[in-house]
Formats: C-alpha cells, structure tokens, sequence
C-alpha cells in the first residue's frame, strides 16, 4: 500500500506537521510505503540542525526516521522563496516538483493532508 502525507503547515507554532509525522511513523510498516511532500512553510521541517528545548518535540529526528523507511519530498518553488537549499535539508530529503506531487498523488491508495 502506498500513502501520501503533505504536509503545509511550519515545524513548530502549530501542531499539524507534528501530527501528520506522528501518523507517518504509525502506519509505517514492511507493507506500507510512506511519502511525505513538504509543502509551503512545512518545508522547514526538513532543515538541518534544528535545535529545540529539552523535551520538546523535534521534526528533524522525525523526517529522518521517515526517510529511512519512504520518502521525504520537497516543494522545490516553496524551498526556493524560502531561501532553503538542497545543503540545508536533511539527509535523504529530495527536491520535488508539483508533477511529482501529481504522480505520487495518482499512484496513492490514501492520501492525507495536514
């Protein structure tokens, strides 16, 4: 089964990306490939090097867990009017394209946005 999460929303002030790489790591299996396509400000998400208060929750780590079992997708437009490079993303976390997006979307059996 393949599932496609977007993410919009920014890492921290909001607890949406949060939430949808909880749900990513949950349904997360040998029989489920995950997508996650960072979109807007959730784009980063996948910067390196984020530094949070002990004890709170950090994005980062999550992506990276993510990566290690589906694939972490970038909005290469939203990257750039972010002043985010290839550099500054997480290992693993690849530049996208809206046609990638659409492909991915077509090819998903569930898709969820947050």
């Amino acid at each position: 089964m393949n599932i496609l999460i977007i993410l919009n929303e920014p890492p921290y002030g909001t607890e949406r990306s949060y939430n949808g790489l909880r749900m990513a790591k949950s349904l997360s299996n040998d029989e489920v490939h995950i997508t996650v396509f960072l979109m807007a400000d959730a784009i980063v998400c996948a910067k390196s090097g984020q530094k949070v208060p002990q004890g709170f929750y950090n994005l980062e780590l999550m992506l990276k867990s993510v990566v290690r079992k589906g694939d972490v997708l970038m909005c290469g437009t939203c990257m750039d009017a972010r002043g985010i490079t290839d550099t500054d993303a997480i290992d693993g976390a690849q530049r996208s394209t809206m046609k990638e997006l659409a492909e991915r979307t077509l090819a998903a059996d569930k898709v969820l946005v947050f």
